[in-house]
């Protein structure tokens, strides 16, 4: 799931290099923390938070799966 994340978000910023995914894991969901340069925060949130709701709900379809609730965290 962090290279899915990785995945979708590298293209969209202008320093891939500072995206970084972190996991935290707990009994019934698992919490995906997504950080990226200052610079960049803009881009990933999107007009509204379009481009945001979109990513969240590709990580969320993806972990269907699992029986886990699955959250994603922008910092």
């Amino acid at each position: 799931m962090k290279s899915l994340i990785e995945t979708i978000v590298e293209p969209l910023v202008d320093h891939p290099e500072a995206v970084v995914v972190s996991e935290q894991e707990e009994d019934n969901k698992v919490v995906y923390h997504l950080g990226v340069h200052a610079d960049d925060v803009g881009k990933v949130i999107g007009k509204n938070g379009r481009i945001a709701k979109s990513i969240r709900t590709v990580v969320y379809a993806a972990g269907m799966k699992s029986n886990k609730k699955i959250y994603l965290d922008i910092m």
